[in-house]
Parts: C-alpha cells; structure tokens; sequence
C-alpha cells in the first residue's frame, strides 16, 4: 500500500517509468496500480531487517506525505466498534500499525468513521526516527491540513489509540541484538542451557551448528530444593503452589551471592535471567535472588517463575533468558516511540499484539510474549474475516512473502502451542501455531545432481532475487516473472544500485538460462538422455517444485491433528501467496480460495480487528478426579478474578470481559498434555463447575490420536484463564454494486503448461460485487499479483474480497521416461507417502516410545525391497529395513498374498536389535500377480521380553536372553490380525531360564495394530499415486529417484578422489579403531574414478564377541549411508540409490555380521558409533566425536528410567567441535531435570560440561558432559558404555579427546570405577558420576592459523518454527 493524498499523483515526476498514473479514489479511471509486492522484494511483505540505505527515489516511491482511501474500500465503508474504548465517535483517531522489518503498514480509522492507509519504510533514518511515529504524523497531518513538524512531539488530543504489532523482538532474536544478559542458576546446572535437549539440530552436519545462547555470563547460585520423599533425615516439607510437598536442602547464600552480582555491574551486565531448580512451584529462592539483584541495581530481572511457571527448567530457563535479552530491548523502543508524543501517551491506550493473538497494554508487553507479535496480526486478520464470511468452515492461513512462507489453521478459535522454537531459543509460552515452512519468493533455484531444489536459501532483501539489478541470484520471484505472471509497470522504479530503475526481467531470464543450460547439460549427458527443455519448461518446472514442497508440510500441520486438508478453504494474502494460491489449494484437494480485499496489509487488520487479552496461569499436580474438582474451581475462579480485574483496570467495563477456563491434561505416565477447554462442554454433576473438561479432554484426544485410554487417570498440570477484553473493529460492508462487465486494463502472455496463453489483466479496484472473471487472469492490485489459473474462476464478494473456486488441473501425460521437473515432484511424494504413514503411526500409538518419542520409522519400497523414502531419518534405521524387506521377498517368495502383513526383527533378516520391530505390507495392483511396491514401519517397543526389563540388558550374551523374536512371521493373515499367535511369540521368552517374555503385551498389541494402521494408509497413497499417473510412470519414477541419489553419491566419490589425486595422493585409503575390549574395526575403502564407485573392505574386523557388541550387518548399512549422506554435503533422497556405487564387504562371523544366535543389543548403540568413526576417519573428515551413546538404566520393582547422554563432537576443517551434543548415530533427547526429579527417585546434582576434555587442535574438539545422579532408593543401575579405553581419535595433528569414565560413590565416601559395562545395586546416598567423552581435536595445536571463535554458527536460511518444524525436530531427536 503506498501512502499518497487522494488526488495526487504518486510517481515522482522525475522517475524514468512511462506509467506514472495518479492512483485516485476507489472508481476513478484507474490505468495502472502501482506494486509494492512482496512477491518481488524478499522482505517487503516479511518481518526480516532491512538494513539498507535508499535512494530519493525510493522514498518518493515509499514516503510520500499523504495517505489515500484504502483501494476496494468503498467511501461510504465504516469501521464500527463494540466498545467504548476503541472507535468511539468522538472526533478521535485510532491507529493499528504493523511495524515490520522493511515496511510498516499503517491502518486509521479516522474522525467519521473512514479509513486511511500508508505505508512507509521501517527504516529512513534520514528523514524519520520512528516510522510508526511519522505514520501517525502524516495521516493527521493530510486530515487536519497542517503541517506537524518532525522535530516536534505529536498532539494526542485527537488520538483514541494506537495498536502495533513489531518485530523488534523477532529481529533482535534472529540477529542475536538483545541486551546483555548473566544467567543465575542453580549450582551444577551451568551449561544446562547450553546442553539443552542434547539433541542437534541437523542430522547430516558434520560441524553441528547451533545458535548460541543468550546470556554473556552464568553465576551457580548456591541453593537446592527438591521434591520432599520423607528419608530418614530430612527436613520439615514447604507446600509448593502446585500441592507438591519439598524441601529445602540448602537455603539461597545471598552473602556469597551479593560480591559476584557486583562484578557483574561492574562488567556493565544490567539484566539478569534468574533460573533454579523447582521455581515452578516454590519461587521464594528466585524471588530472594530477584530482590538482591534490584536492589544492588539491576535494570531488569527475569524470574523463570514469572516468566512462565511451568515445569521443566530447560526451556523455561531458555523463556526468562530471551525476557532478559529481549524486553529491556523492547523497553528502549517503547520509551523512544513515547518520546515522539505530547505527555509520553499518557491518556492514549496503547496496544502490543503479543504472540498469542491477544493485545496487551504497552507498559505489560514483554520480551518472551513479543517473539510472534507480527505475524500474529494476519492470523487475527484472516479468522476475524475469511472464517465468518465463508461460513465457518476451516481455513488454513498461507502468507507468503519474499522472505518466508507462513502457514496456520483456525477452526472457530485460535490454535496455540506452549513451547517452541524460534532461532534456536526454545520459548515456553502461548503462541499463535505460525508455521514458518519454506523461504517465500525469494527462495533461490538450483539443479542439483538431476532434482530441481527450491530453497532453502534465500536471495534476501539484499541483494534480493535478480530482476532486482542488484547482481542476486535466481529465485521463485524470478520464475514467475519468466512466466509472465508478474508485469514489470505494475511496480515502482526502485531497483538497480541507485534504486531508480524499472524491476528487469531480462536479468531474470539471464539468471535463469545458466539454471537452464545446467538442465540441458544433464539431459543430455545424463543417464537418461532426454528431450531439452527450453527457459519456461524450467521456469514452470520451479514453481511446481516449489508448490509440492509447500504442500507437505500444510499436509503435516493439518493431519497432525486428524483433519483432512481438502475441507479447508485457504486465505491466501502476502506479497507472493496470489501467484501460487491456486496451485497449492489444487494440490491439496481444496476448491476454495478465499482472498481478503485488504490482503496487503492483513496483520494491520487484524490488529485493528484483535480483542485485548490478559492470562493467568500456574502449575498443577492434582489428579482430574471428583474429589479435586472444588481445588480446581477455586484456582480456576481465582485466575479468572486475576484477569477480571486487569482487564477492568485497563478500562474495560464487565460486560465486555469474558473468561475461558482451560486445563493442561495428560494421560498419568505419557507426556502428551493436551491444553483443553471447556467452551463447548457445560458442567454435569460430576464435573468442575467450570465445565466438563474431562469430556473435552477425551473428545479432543480422540481426534487426534485415534483411541482413548479410559483406564488410565488423567493428571492435571497447568490451570489456565484467558480474559478477553472485546475492543475490536468491526468491518460494517455496503455491498459494492458492479457497474457492468468487468473492464480489462490490459492483455499480456502468461506461461502455462503447454504454452503461452493470452490472459486478461484486471485491476481489483475496478471490480464490483458479482463480478466474475474466468481463468487465466491476472488481478492486480497496489500489494500483489492474483493470479487465477485455467480452469478456476474467480468471482467478487459482497464484501469485496476474491473468493476463487479452484477447477480440476487439466490432465496432463507423464511418461515413464526421465522428466527432471517430475522427479522433483515425486520426490516430494514419495517422502510425503511416508510422512503420511508416520503422522498415523503416532496419532495410533499408546506407547510412550512411539507416541511421545517418536522412535520409529516408515519407508516406501519398490518391488525388489529397494528403499524409496524413509521418514524420519533416524540414523540407525536408514537403510536397515531394505535388507528386512528384502529378506522377507527372498524367504517367502511366492508365499505372499493380498490381506498379508509380515513382522520381523531378526537381526540376520536385516533387523537392529529386537526392540525394533518391523511390520511390513505388500501392496497388490490389480493384474499384477506379485507386489508392485511394500511399505514399512518400524517402531521401538518399550519391552519385548529377556533378562533385564527394556529389552536392552548390558551383559546379554546370546539373543534369546534379549526378547522375543521374530524372523518372518505373518501378523496379519488373509486379513485376520494374528492376536492368539503373536501374544505366544512375545510370551516366549519366559520359557527360557533367567528370561521373561513381555512385560507390556497390551501396549506390545496396540502398537502393532497402529504400524498396521501406518502401512495401511501407506497403501492407500500410493494408490493414489498410481490412480494418477499410472504404475509403469509410479515405478519408472522410483527408479529414477534411486538413480538420483545414486548419481550424488558418485559425484561424491569422483570428487574425493580427484581431490586425492591432485595432491598425487592414493586413490585408497584406510581406517582402524577398536572397541574397548580390544576388537579392531579396520576399513580399507578403494575409489574408482572413472566409476565414481567405491569398495568399502571391513576385512581384518574382528571376530563376533561373547557380549553384547555384535552389529548385524544391517547397522553397518546405516551408518554408511549416514557417513554417506553426511559427505555429500547437502539435501539428497536417502534410499537404495545411495549405496547403488558401493560394493561392501563384510566378513562372516565377525563383530560386523555375527551368527544369528549372537547377543547384539550393544551393536545397535555403541558399535555403530564405532563403525561411522572408522568411515569417516578413513575420509578424513573430521576427528572422532565421543563415540557413544552412554546408555544408563535404572530400575526397582516399580519403576524403569533409560536415557543415553551427550558428549563432545569432533572437529573439524574450519570448526570447532560442538560441546555437549548427541552425534551421528544417535540423536536423543535427553529428561528434564525437573521432570527426572519429579518421577524418578533421583536427585541430579550436576550436569555441566566436562571442560577440558575436548581434544585440542588448530580446532577443538568438543567437550563431554559431567552428570551426577544422587539416589534415593534401593535400585538396581546399569551402564552400557564405550571410549573407556579406547580415547576418540584426533585428527591431522589434532589431540584425541578424553575418555569416558562411570564412577559409584558410595554414601560411606568409597568411590569405584564401574568399567565401561556392568549392573550394580545401587542405595540411598550413592551418588553416579558419568563423565562422556570429549571429541578429537583437528590440526596441529601449535598451528599459528587464526581459530575461528567456535563452530559455524549459521541459522536456517528462513528460521523455521512451528508445531511442524517442532514434531520434525522430535522425530529426529531419537
């Protein structure tokens, strides 16, 4: 939206554009609508920083002085309000301004009811201080017509209110300007934050980037409380909020604290993040904590335990630390925007939109509530709009702008989640559920080893994509500029370095030819000669790629939660989301799209439109049953008279406040809380009196996971009240009448599957209600481009909105033979299939492994077994089940019929270890006699039998003593599900002495029925896929995305070997490493490089061992294809194509493929962690991480706790290693503390980095961790370690890093070194020392080469957040 008066001209008269018509009032002859897209410029429409300086041009372009009526909104249009405070007709002004990274939109409701809009940049230090300032400055300047000095405070005697949305937190955030920050902790928790979860945050990165944390300093404050368990000594119990007795154990030492907090100041550190264990429920050591540190000075303290009282002291530790670095931040813009005003605002009501969709006043509008306050607005804007108007039927929110696509869902109330991620800072408070799934216009194009790639770089604001002038590279902006999609004089002359030259499309078509002549290249020389595709085929190619790749994860946001995508309408706005609005909805089933008339400036909107919002909420521990329920009414009436009474003091009279109650409920023994309220289930007689919640907890669960547990109690952990204040605009519409048909501006050649066609262009200004425009056209209008594809129609509501129905794709032939453009698409499908098996899975699942730690995996595979997709990518699954499958085709050949379900585990039939149980499904075409693909899922069951409860016994010596196995067996059979026969098998094992069979079979049989599920909707996919393109082209594409991955794998190798033989260097080379018992693991690896192929040689491995640590041959596979994937570098199918260059040799009877009666639970953990220390230490690659998983198990007769812990990672060729992370086969995240505590008869006394143990190097090696657990009852501990003996190799000169150690200290003070595996009983006052291994340094330490200052701390190249991204990165964390 560009600001100007109503009858000036907009252009600057001296702009060298031929079009420089006025843009006048809504129904004036207007010929053409200037752009300020989003599509084009990467940050327009999105929250990023835009730093740069602008021409004269520009700001003529961006700032003139004047506003101008809204287009579409007619005059006679008002804004009504249903409040008293907002809109009242006293000749007063009210404000909603979204104050993004380039642009801020300024949205006014002005004395008479009509609306006004400007838009100017976020940024133009030299002609304003703060735009939002000079956004008010100008609109009443051109309404009261008299200039307002710059220099000058603004009069607020004519301004009612001002509502904002900012990014200053997010920006602050993602660029790591907050303020500076110490962090308070209690004592050996100092680099709780820094270890976090323990889990990365890429799989395949070898240098393992993560953000860094936000504090500058840590102080261990010398104090304890833990949870009370009556043991002989203790001391008198405290009653914590939550019910939950404890005791204190060491009072807080604010002597000894008091001289360390002055250093601090004396440092010129001002803010501090109070964290200590158990403040959720007893917060007086934080607030003694709090009370020294402002008194002695201190400008801002976050408590944790007011930031958010919920358990779990990671990430609320991670929200007080992002309150501390970011509110005094937010502070220092709100005082400088006062400053702009009479009075400091004092009689104004000023408005934040926080990151739940509520409003809060500005003096309450804190750091960790701010991270979403952007795009927050747009969710408000389009469920305030786009849901009423059509009905109420759901709608799926796409933004997509130049920098980032967002997407989000309402269904008649907004969809929170309550910990997320946003730039590596996990936030523990209510957030809008904004998906950030892709880079939006700006996302960069390449052709990578056959695939076309969209994303996830992107071309930025700077230099932007390349019809920007700016020497950028080519983007999806780009492409659809190619097509024709995007008209060059619909946009200002800003581009070019002096920022007054037209948008270009010949650099677009330039940028894109270079793309073009590599895909040529490829079909003709490739493996699969095919015809050349000419500039639009690739540009169209693109979009298409980039659409699919935007689908998958809307497919996953909406199936999580057990809705069907197709009986959603999508609300499209954002610069950019007009051009692909179509694509995306056909794709997923949709037949509506709906486009709000304001869509430019929609989160300004909806900022207007939002209702003001204060929460209450504190932590439970009370069971949901009848006899808590007066507990829980009168917390409940408590918060809700909290948030009564706040949102009285701000105004608002009663009758305008209303409440929702909300419980946090979960399963007892499950993590899985779902946040429910009671709206629509009024209370019975055996419920609270504030409603059923029990009903809505089971109805809701239901929906989402398929089953209900009614045996099992329901645990209350949070109560929570949300006040809601009503002050919102309402839009009153006078339907707009149309004046005829609809005028077309102009005709223009728009590029299509199959060709040009010629295509109307309409300006939306023009159009009237009724209006109906068929496609292909193009509606423009001053934000974006609309682009309404063949076969759809596009028609004008009566409230002046596009509403487009979207027609069925024209059939369209897709042969069997190599199409690029295709296989990228079927990429995208094929991991969608098994995504797909993998959301049912979880959502079926009653085990806490499979539903909560989402260990386990689904893949798709073509007829001969081959693995076509795999998701997650779970290190030690990856290529494992091939050989499953593959055994299964070869024991039972012929023996295979439609209704047949397999199960197998057997590690001689491609099994891991025995928990992991595969189930496989034949799919069957019809005239096809054997099966034309399978599918598969493997899940990690919690017991299925064997000597030590887990299935997982640190001294096993054979595999019986492990659990039940399974080596083909029929779980399914002509469609019967084998109860009777399988309960026997998982029984088996407690025929054998010492053994037991399954201690689970109820969890055991569900989880079964849930991977039967899983394959089933698998079938049902890949049907689809076969209904539409036919099965020859399904299984050609199969092929030729193994063939894919294949080729990245040999340009790999050739590269590796052509490096070697430049420096005159043998084309093989070799690796060895041991066990800690002394098994050599020898790898002699011979490049062919004519071939690009490898022969990877284990000979030499030692033999299979009595123990444990045996891998079956299938663990081997993976860790190469992980090794594998890890040296490519980047983004590759991860199927049977990647091994299709290798030739592997194992010898029989060693530790890599042992007898089939070999104990092999060991193997699965720690071998593999060996065997990928061999292969890449063989490619040097980089020094030996930890090599370990660290698996500790504790357990009495009532109780089982298993967790592996982090170490050191190795360096690297430009890195230093990561300290306190999981690496390479293993990604598992590690219990809370807090929640340790809670459930398990432990005290964690410390869990901080092992400094020192890191190899040294010209780079680092990582450092492992030290964690001590101190018991409070009799148990039984086993560890299951290696590098004990064995230190993790360094690298080119680079040291090798410490090695591990298991320590016992005894109550009586005696302490044992426990060796690297053993069980031991265990009492009350002994304590367990872990101490991990650190990682092999890389490089001479004496090298005087500048060290860079840690490991590359590079974040996405869109920052990817979401209830999406979260479940990704927990599929991954295994």
């Amino acid at each position: 939206m560009w600001g100007m008066a109503p009858t000036s001209p907009w252009w600057a008269p001296d702009m060298p554009c031929e079009s420089k018509t006025p843009v006048q009032r809504l129904g004036s002859s207007c010929q053409a609508t200037p752009h300020c897209s989003a599509a084009l410029n990467p940050a327009w429409h999105n929250c990023s920083v835009h730093p740069g300086t602008h021409s004269p041009h520009l700001l003529q372009a961006v700032s003139l002085e004047a506003a101008r009526v809204l287009p579409g909104l007619p005059p006679e249009e008002s804004l009504l309000d249903a409040s008293p405070i907002m809109g009242s007709p006293e000749g007063r002004f009210h404000f909603a301004i979204d104050r993004g990274g380039t642009f801020t939109d300024v949205f006014a409701q002005c004395p008479g009811g009509h609306v006004r809009v400007l838009k100017l940049l976020s940024e133009d230090p030299a002609n304003y201080v703060d735009a939002p300032t000079e956004g008010i400055r100008r609109i009443l300047e051109q309404e009261g017509g008299m200039l307002l000095p710059r220099d000058r405070p603004l009069d607020t005697s004519r301004i009612a209110s001002i509502r904002m949305g900012t990014t200053v937190a997010t920006n602050a955030l993602l660029e790591r300007r907050g303020e500076r920050v110490a962090l308070l902790v209690t004592r050996g928790f100092r680099d709780l934050l820094h270890v976090g979860t323990q889990a990365r945050e890429d799989l395949f990165d070898l240098a393992v980037p993560m953000p860094e944390v936000l504090y500058e300093e840590v102080l261990e404050v010398d104090e304890r409380v833990v949870l009370y368990r009556g043991e002989p000594g203790a001391g008198t119990p405290i009653k914590g909020c939550t019910g939950d007795l404890l005791e204190v154990q060491q009072p807080v030492d604010l002597g000894g604290l008091r001289g360390k907090l002055e250093g601090l100041l004396s440092r010129g550190i001002r803010s501090l993040a109070v964290v200590l264990m158990h403040s959720y429920t007893w917060a007086q050591h934080e607030q003694q904590v709090g009370a020294l540190a402002q008194e002695l000075g201190f400008t801002h303290v976050s408590l944790s335990s007011e930031a958010m009282p919920m358990v779990r002291i990671v990430p609320r530790g991670h929200t007080a630390c992002a309150d501390a670095y970011l509110t005094p931040t937010i502070q220092r813009y709100v005082q400088g925007f006062r400053r702009g005003f009479q009075g400091q605002l004092k009689d104004v009501q000023v408005l934040f939109m926080r990151s739940d969709g509520g409003l809060a006043p500005m003096d309450s509008f804190s750091g960790s509530r701010a991270v979403l306050s952007g795009p927050a607005g747009g969710v408000v804007g389009y469920s305030a709009t786009t849901y009423q108007v059509e009905g109420g039927q759901p709608v799926i929110g796409f933004d997509m702008g130049g920098t980032s696509t967002d997407v989000s869902r309402y269904a008649g109330e907004f969809e929170h989640v309550f910990e997320a991620s946003t730039a590596g800072v996990t936030l523990q408070a209510p957030q809008l559920d904004i998906n950030t799934v892709a880079a939006g216009g700006g996302s960069r194009l390449f052709f990578r080893s056959g695939l076309f790639v969209v994303g996830p770089e992107s071309a930025g604001a700077h230099p932007g994509p390349a019809c920007y002038r700016k020497g950028g590279p080519v983007t999806v902006t780009d492409a659809n500029l190619v097509l024709g999609r995007l008209l060059p004089a619909s946009f200002p002359c800003i581009f070019g370095p002096g920022e007054d030259q037209p948008l270009s499309p010949e650099a677009s078509r330039k940028a894109l030819e270079a793309v073009a002549t590599e895909v040529n290249s490829f079909l003709t020389n490739g493996p699969c000669p095919a015809s050349l595709l000419s500039l639009e085929e690739v540009a169209m190619g693109f979009v298409r790629v980039a659409n699919e790749a935007m689908c998958r994860p809307i497919r996953a946001l909406t199936q999580a939660r057990g809705h069907d995508p197709s009986a959603h309408i999508l609300a499209c706005f954002g610069g950019a989301g007009g051009q692909h609005a179509c694509a995306i909805a056909r794709a997923l089933g949709m037949d509506t799209v709906h486009i709000h008339r304001h869509s430019g400036l929609l989160s300004a909107l909806g900022l207007a439109l939002a209702d003001v919002v204060h929460e209450a909420q504190e932590p439970c521990s009370l069971p949901y049953t009848p006899e808590t329920f007066v507990q829980l009414d009168q917390r409940l009436s408590r918060l809700e008279e909290q948030c009564v009474d706040a949102l009285r003091a701000q105004g608002f009279p009663r009758p305008q406040i209303s409440t929702e109650s909300f419980l946090h409920l979960r399963y007892q023994g499950t993590d899985c809380a779902l946040m429910v309220s009671a709206h629509q289930h009024p209370a019975t007689a055996r419920s609270p009196r504030a409603g059923d919640f029990g009903a809505a907890f089971v109805e809701r669960y239901m929906r989402e996971f398929g089953f209900v547990i009614p045996e099992r109690p329901v645990v209350v952990d949070d109560v929570r009240v949300r006040g809601t204040g009503r002050s919102g605009l309402r839009l009153e519409d006078v339907p707009k009448a149309q004046t005829g048909p609809p005028r077309v501006d102009k005709m223009t050649q728009c590029y299509f599957e199959g060709g040009y066609q010629e295509t109307p262009v309409y300006l939306l200004g023009e159009l009237g209600y009724g209006h109906k425009l068929l496609g292909p056209c193009l509606i423009i209008d001053s934000n974006s481009t609309i682009l309404v594809e063949p076969g759809c129609q596009a028609e004008v509501t009566e409230t002046g909105d596009i509403r487009i129905s979207v027609g069925a794709e024209a059939p369209s032939t897709v042969g069997a033979q190599l199409d690029p453009i295709h296989l990228s698409i079927f990429s995208h499908r094929f991991m969608s299939i098994a995504e797909q098996m993998g959301r049912i899975l979880q959502r079926t699942a009653i085990s806490t492994n499979i539903k909560e730690r989402l260990d386990f995996s689904c893949a798709l595979f073509g007829p001969d077994g081959g693995l076509v997709s795999n998701a997650p990518h779970i290190p030690v699954h990856l290529g494992a089940m091939q050989e499953t499958v593959q055994f299964q085709i070869q024991q039972l050949g012929a023996d295979l019929h439609p209704g047949d379900v397999l199960l197998s585990n057997h590690p001689s039939a491609g099994g891991s270890h025995l928990p992991d149980l595969t189930v496989i499904t034949p799919v069957f075409w019809p005239g096809q006699t054997r099966p034309v693909f399978y599918v598969a899922s493997r899940g990690h069951h919690a017991d299925i039998g064997g000597i030590t409860p887990g299935s997982m016994p640190p001294h096993s010596t054979t595999l019986q003593q492990e659990g039940a196995v399974f080596l083909s067996f029929k779980l399914v059979q002509g469609g019967v599900f084998q109860e009777e026969a399988v309960t026997e098998a998982l029984r088996a094992p407690g025929k054998i002495p010492g053994c037991s069979g399954t201690r689970n079979l109820h969890d055991n049989l569900s989880d079964l029925r849930a991977q039967v599920a899983a394959n089933q909707k698998g079938i049902q996919l890949v049907g689809e896929l076969i209904g539409q393109y036919g099965l020859d082209v399904v299984q050609a594409y199969m092929g030729h995305i193994q063939a894919n991955a294949e080729l990245a794998v040999r340009d790999m190798l050739r590269a590796f070997g052509t490096s070697r033989q430049a420096r005159g260097l043998p084309l093989e080379v070799s690796a060895e490493d041991h066990m800690d018992d002394g098994s050599p693991i020898r790898l002699r690896v011979q490049i062919n490089l004519s071939q690009g192929s490898a022969v990877f040689d284990f000979s030499g491995t030692g033999p299979e061992v009595f123990g444990n640590l045996n891998a079956p041959r299938a663990i081997t596979l993976s860790a190469l294809i992980y090794c594998l994937r890890c040296l490519v570098g980047r983004d590759i199918p991860l199927n049977q194509g990647c091994l299709a260059p290798v030739r592997v040799v194992i010898p029989r009877g060693s530790i890599l493929d042992p007898s089939p009666e070999a104990a092999v639970v060991g193997g699965n953990v720690l071998t593999s962690q060996r065997v990928v220390d061999v292969i890449l230490g063989a490619f040097g690659a980089c020094a030996a991480s930890q090599g370990c998983m660290n698996n500790v198990t504790l357990g009495n007769a009532h109780m089982g706790y298993y967790e592996t812990v982090a170490g050191g990672a190795g360096a690297g060729p430009g890195w230093h290693g990561r300290s306190g992370v999981h690496s390479h086969m293993t990604n598992t995240r590690i219990t809370d503390p807090e929640i340790l505590e809670r459930r398990y008869p432990v005290i964690v006394r410390r869990f901080e980095l092992r400094l020192g143990s890191g190899g040294r190097g010209r780079f680092r090696g990582g450092d492992g961790v030290v964690r001590e657990l101190l018991f409070r009852e009799e148990a039984l501990l086993s560890v299951l370690t290696e590098r004990r003996a064995f230190q993790p190799y360094g690298l080119h000169g680079g040291e090798p890093g410490a090695r591990g150690l298991n320590l016992l200290v005894r109550k009586d003070g005696r302490t044992v070194n426990l060796g690297g595996k053993t069980s031991v009983p265990v009492y009350p006052g002994d304590v367990f020392c872990l101490h991990t291994p650190g990682g092999g340094g890389y490089g001479d330490p004496d090298d005087p080469a500048p060290q860079p200052p840690g490991s590359p701390q590079q974040l996405p190249a869109f920052p990817e957040r979401g209830s999406v991204y979260e479940y990704r990165r927990a599929q991954e964390a295994v």
